[in-house]
């Protein structure tokens, strides 16, 4: 889904890329075959943003419902037992929990099959010692689970120097999002720990493709597209040397300055912190008009940055 670069996007999510550019001079990517992953149909449940099933969101459901589907959709593949349900819905769970849940789950087998016939035969009930409730779904009928396979497919071209390819498995991890994750859930801890996960992987998924973007000379757009990010993620010290990195690479020193001056007041004042060091070796780059050391330093932040997200990969749904 590719939106309008003279628009920000409805729910607040990061455009996608307008065009291509050459890579730079002396700079070469490699290529990679087709990704077989792109002939695949959309996927019938969606949570990466707006809770969705089959393109439609949930929002007409009560919040209980959106809650019970998505906590099912984390855990697909294993049965939530009643009572760490009732911990997972509430933090401080009702007398009445296991009852409310049940008339919750009733009504979401009735949501579902509005969307699909027979769709809400997937909401399971177990019994015995896994006495819970689970979604029947594959893997690939779920979004989170391709979010994850494509981001890792990008982050291994991107450490092996194939950063057109790069670029194009972290514009389908992106591309699953339409916005942030956990709009109307509760506020429990369960939740919050999901939300700050995956809300951090979308982000990281962001962060890698305009790397690689950058590596691969595909630059039209892409300090606006790094802007977008930044208004959400002010804090990410990556994303202003990328931004930064941008504007040296077209020969803006005047827009490089400003994006280290920007910054260096946001550290100084928010969080007491001095400029970062690989900012301020960008700006230094900008002034000696130096851009094989803009791309340079880029390109020395790719590994160190690929093995941080490996050590805080995209939750598994399961867990």
């Amino acid at each position: 889904m590719i939106q309008s670069p003279q628009t920000d996007p409805p729910d607040g999510s990061a455009p996608h890329a307008v065009g291509n550019e050459p890579a730079p001079a002396g700079h070469t990517t490699r290529a990679a075959p087709p990704d077989p992953h792109d002939e695949r149909p959309d996927p019938r449940f969606g949570i990466l943003g707006q809770l969705s099933v089959h393109g439609r969101t949930m929002s007409v459901t009560s919040p209980v419902r959106r809650a019970v589907l998505t906590a099912c959709l984390l855990r697909y593949g294993r049965p939530i037992g009643i009572a760490e349900f009732s911990e997972i819905l509430w933090d401080d769970p009702p007398v009445s929990a296991t009852a409310n849940l049940r008339s919750h789950v009733t009504g979401l087998r009735r949501d579902l099959d509005e969307v699909e016939p027979g769709l809400g035969d997937r909401m399971r009930t177990y019994r015995g010692a896994q006495c819970g409730y689970g979604l029947e779904i594959a893997p690939d009928e779920f979004d989170l689970p391709r979010f994850t396979a494509a981001v890792q497919r990008g982050r291994n071209w991107l450490l092996s120097g194939s950063h057109k390819s790069a670029v194009d498995a972290l514009e389908q991890a992106v591309g699953l999002w339409n916005g942030p994750f956990g709009q109307d859930l509760p506020p429990t801890r369960w939740f919050n720990a999901h939300i700050a996960g995956l809300n951090n992987a979308r982000l990281d998924a962001y962060q890698d493709l305009f790397t690689a973007s950058v590596l691969a000379g595909r630059t039209i757009m892409l300090a606006y597209r790094i802007e977008s990010v930044i208004a959400e993620a002010p804090y990410r010290q990556h994303l202003w040397e990328l931004l930064a990195a941008v504007h040296c690479l077209h020969g803006d020193t005047v827009s490089t300055l400003s994006v280290v001056n920007r910054c260096q007041k946001l550290f100084a004042e928010d969080l007491g912190l001095d400029l970062p060091p690989g900012i301020e070796a960008m700006r230094t780059a900008a002034l000696n008009w130096d851009r094989e050391e803009a791309m340079r330093l880029v390109a020395s932040r790719t590994q160190d940055s690929a093995e941080r997200c490996q050590c805080r990969r995209p939750p598994r749904p399961s867990s």
